[in-house]
């Protein structure tokens, strides 16, 4: 082998090496140089040279976009395709452009007009906060030709204003845009050492739940949400869509969701022009509380973003939080503001130093002293020599250089000498120097002047578009549209949505988990599908409702091995699908012999008959499935009998063994739940509804489903409806402007059907409302227009109970600027105002004077009657059980004959839960 084959060899590089260094390279000139912002100014390179570019050409007057990607392009090397997309986007941010043409719209993904259509200029704000060539650092362009800016002095969180998202290679960035004076009020709070918590903001609005934004670091979600509103009962209208969709993407979804049958919808029509407005227009027949769920579940109107804030900080990409940027940028502001008032000192020190200069130059004529000097360097020693008394109250030495702007002054200035205005001038700058000195010793202080006057001069306007909520997880298989039908082939073990020549069970969706019940005593959760096998003899089949706690299923079995037959209850809360779990002992001849699933806990009476050639003395007896507990589906369950059944039937239905379920109310997400969150409304029967008053001065009688929605900007009171209950209102009538008051009962019945009980007028709004029986009502008013006085007045004094549509009595204070209710504790009324709404006819019993009242179960009820001059000062108590009698003494005006006329204390009036104001007893 010759020595220049062996050179070569030593010289090759393996690929592999030259892949990963090159590779290297790239990765870190992308991140640095293109995807990823610089901490200090919260730019990307391409973002930084077309603001600077913008800054050179800025007269101000628009300039057409092409020119200022022309200027850019002396900056960046690639292209005007990224120069313009920046652009725009920044353009679109409305901060740091004034735009002026066609500039898209990011609300409907409307791209912007060509750049030689559209003009742009620096904004007022970005001219006092971006741009300082005094504390600009500076670097050489790619070509060598220019100067441009390492990083821009920034005098503001720009990063977290305006957001960023970028992918380099093998990272990206992704930082939510955050509120405008939020950001300055935080910086503020920063500076006085308070703790700050900063959440996302959007110029798009929408609703945001920040639970897990975890200060913007890789790890946290956000869930953003469209504003949808109900219309009417036919009609939702969308009028803010989140962050990230357009109304384009939002309504293809919507569509792409109606046609997999997830929601049923009718039409959808884009009215968007100034403001954004999608109307869906409802099918016949649903719900539009359920649908809003379901455009939730399934469409674009939510969708979650994982932020991941990545910065470059000292030339590197660091993962750092929203908190730790700020503090940066906000630590960043002040060392800037340092400068600019250092600069200014200088600047003041220097002018200063100059104008003495100059008065001592002309009011000791040191000018005619040069007159006879005959060379340019004796007359700078002859100024020289004239200052020279003078030189130790400057603050530096008197260099050359302030001689010769001495001898540039001209004549007809030093003709004109004024040493007075002189001195005026001289104190406002030893004014303003001082005023700088100040400011540099207090320079926190200065700093939050600073940001406070960006607030008062640039925050108008710039308040919060998206409202921060706390969303209730929605479960699809809840809201998802019944848009298949569930069938099954109980010989052959087949269920699904495809077998519609067999047996129909009930309408699901495609989305639905199936529970299934056979004959051998195995249950198994299985996803719906068009076909699919689950085992023959089937029992029962039915769509699996996960973490359902009222469903319960009683059941009697025969044990194969023993023989015996075992009854049981049990509920199936959690499984895995596709498992198969077994509620009979494990014999191969044990089987069930009596099934069924109660949506409420039901427990219903079975008869059952033995075999005829048993031994047992009883062949035949009921069992009430009420005795049983109700425990694990594993569980043996209790002996039924010992002797072979030869038949099980249901003798009568049951109730419920659950009692009522308990109801609250979540006032921050609007919705009802059992998961004890937020105000409870009441334990709920089967047959029980719900009362809301609206703000609006309507009120509507609903069920206690979980998916109800009660918005609590809406809501004035929500309650468990009592049919006695007495409802009080004080509103205002626009069309009098005069307040009424109002004591009304519910006489409607309809559900899910507002009815207003205040006037139609537009101006016309309900004040307060009470459901309390009798509440004191508390009036503020201001008699002589100046002082304001404060009464409470019982409200029988004011107005009695009539209809719903009654208009009520006046309150007839001119000065009223305040009225609402205050509850008390319900005493019985006078026995002449009980016929108003007695509760129960009670018969006279002929045996004897006294009649009996209906036995009261609570604790003690604290009852008023008539007071008599010897009757003791506290009431009687009724205690649990006891029977309460009313003597009534014959009069001459009545007959033995004639049946003595009792008439009852409505209970409703008697009752009362002051805690909860709820009223209890026999309604």
């Amino acid at each position: 082998m010759s020595e220049t084959t062996e050179g070569a060899l030593q010289n090759q590089i393996a690929v592999a090496g030259m892949y990963e260094n090159w590779f290297l390279e790239y990765a870190s000139y992308v991140i640095l140089e293109r995807a990823v912002p610089a901490v200090e100014d919260g730019l990307k390179p391409v973002q930084r040279r077309i603001l600077h570019a913008l800054k050179e050409m800025d007269d101000g007057r628009f300039n057409k976009v092409a020119n200022v990607i022309g200027q850019t392009m002396q900056y960046h090397p690639h292209g005007d395709a990224s120069i313009n997309d920046a652009l725009v986007n920044l353009g679109q941010k409305d901060l740091l452009f004034d735009c002026q043409g066609n500039w898209g719209d990011n609300r409907t993904g409307d791209s912007a007009a060509a750049a030689r259509y559209i003009e742009v200029r620096l904004s007022k704000f970005a001219n006092d906060v971006v741009f300082n060539n005094q504390t600009t650092r500076w670097q050489l362009s790619y070509d060598g030709r220019k100067k441009e800016p390492i990083t821009l002095p920034i005098k503001f969180p720009l990063l977290l204003a305006q957001g960023v998202e970028g992918i380099a290679v093998g990272l990206a960035t992704k930082i939510m845009p955050h509120n405008f004076c939020e950001i300055i009020q935080a910086s503020i709070d920063l500076l006085n050492n308070k703790k700050v918590i900063l959440y996302p903001d959007f110029q798009l609005g929408g609703m945001i739940d920040v639970s897990n934004y975890n200060d913007g670091l890789r790890g946290g979600r956000i869930r953003v949400r469209a504003k949808i509103e109900e219309f009417d009962k036919k009609t939702l209208l969308i009028k803010e869509i989140p962050f990230g969709t357009t109304t384009t993407s939002l309504i293809d979804s919507i569509i792409k969701a109606n046609d997999t049958g997830k929601i049923k919808i009718k039409k959808v029509i884009d009215n968007t022009a100034k403001d954004v407005e999608i109307q869906i227009q409802l099918a016949p027949g649903i719900s539009p509380d359920v649908t809003i769920d379901a455009l939730y579940a399934f469409t674009d109107c939510e969708v979650s973003i994982s932020p991941n804030a990545c910065v470059i900080v000292d030339e590197k990409p660091q993962f750092i939080g929203i908190a730790e940027i700020l503090r940066v940028s906000t630590d960043q502001t002040v060392e800037l503001l340092k400068q600019e008032l250092e600069i200014r000192r200088n600047e003041l020190m220097e002018r200063l130093l100059f104008s003495s200069l100059e008065k001592i130059f002309i009011e000791n004529r040191i000018y005619r002293d040069i007159e006879e000097c005959e060379t340019f360097e004796s007359v700078i020693a002859m100024v020289d020599k004239g200052l020279e008394p003078y030189k130790k109250d400057f603050y530096r030495e008197i260099v050359e250089e302030d001689i010769l702007r001495l001898l540039e002054i001209r004549i007809k200035r030093i003709s004109k000498f004024d040493s007075f205005k002189a001195d005026e001038a001289m104190k406002r700058l030893q004014d303003e120097l001082a005023e700088v000195e100040d400011n540099l010793a207090n320079l926190i202080r200065y700093s939050i002047d600073y940001f406070k006057h960006l607030l008062q001069k640039y925050g108008k306007g710039r308040e919060r578009k998206t409202e921060i909520q706390s969303f209730n997880t929605i479960t699809a298989t809840v809201v998802a549209q019944a848009n298949q039908k569930l069938y099954v082939n109980r010989e052959d073990g087949f269920i699904g949505y495809g077998l519609k020549k067999d047996e129909f069970v009930m309408d699901c969706s495609d989305i639905d988990d199936i529970i299934v019940f056979r004959q051998n005593g195995t249950c198994v959760v299985t996803k719906v599908q068009e076909k699919v096998f689950v085992g023959k003899d089937i029992l029962y089949v039915s769509v699996f409702k996960k973490n359902d706690d009222r469903k319960v299923y009683n059941v009697v079995y025969f044990d194969g091995k023993t023989g015996v037959s075992y009854v049981k209850r049990f509920k199936v809360t959690s499984v895995t699908r596709d498992r198969e779990y077994r509620i009979v002992s494990q014999d191969n001849k044990s089987k069930i012999s009596y099934f069924s699933a109660n949506e409420n806990g039901e427990a219903e009476v079975i008869s059952i008959n033995l075999t005829a050639n048993c031994t047992a003395k009883n062949k035949q007896f009921d069992y009430d499935f009420a005795k049983l507990a109700i425990k694990g589906r594993e569980s043996l369950g209790n002996v039924l009998t010992k002797y072979p059944v030869r038949k099980i039937v249901q003798k009568s239905a049951g109730v419920s063994t659950l009692g009522g379920v308990d109801i609250w109310y979540d006032p921050t997400i609007g919705r009802l739940n059992r998961d004890q969150h937020g105000d409870h409304v009441g334990n709920f029967e089967p047959n029980d509804n719900i009362l809301a008053i609206y703000n609006s001065g309507n009120y509507e009688l609903t069920n206690f489903e979980l998916t109800n929605r009660y918005p609590a900007e809406e809501i004035a009171l929500l309650a468990k409806f009592n049919p006695n209950g007495i409802i009080s209102a004080i509103y205002f009538d626009g069309s009098n402007k005069t307040h009424f008051i109002k004591r009304f009962k519910i006489e409607t019945s309809t559900v899910d059907k507002k009815f207003l009980f205040i006037s139609d007028h537009k101006a016309s709004k309900l004040v307060a409302s009470s459901i309390n029986y009798a509440p004191n009502v508390q009036i503020k008013h201001k008699p002589d227009g100046k002082t304001s006085e404060i009464e409470l007045i019982p409200i029988d004094e004011l107005v009695d109970v009539r209809g719903w549509k009654a208009i009520g009595s006046k309150l007839n204070y001119p000065k009223l600027t305040d009225a609402q209710f205050i509850d008390t504790e319900v005493v019985m009324p006078e026995s002449e105002e009980l016929t108003q709404s007695p509760i129960n006819e009670v018969e006279e019993d002929e045996s004897t004077d006294k009649e009996t009242l209906p036995v009261v179960e609570v604790e003690s009820i604290p009852v008023v009657e008539e007071q008599q001059e010897d009757a003791p000062e506290e009431p009687e108590t009724i205690v649990v059980g006891q029977t309460i009698t009313l003597e009534e003494e014959p009069t001459e005006s009545k007959s033995e004959d004639i049946p003595l006329e009792i008439k009852n204390y409505p209970t409703e009036q008697i009752l009362k839960d002051s805690t909860k104001g709820e009223q209890l007893g026999l309604f």
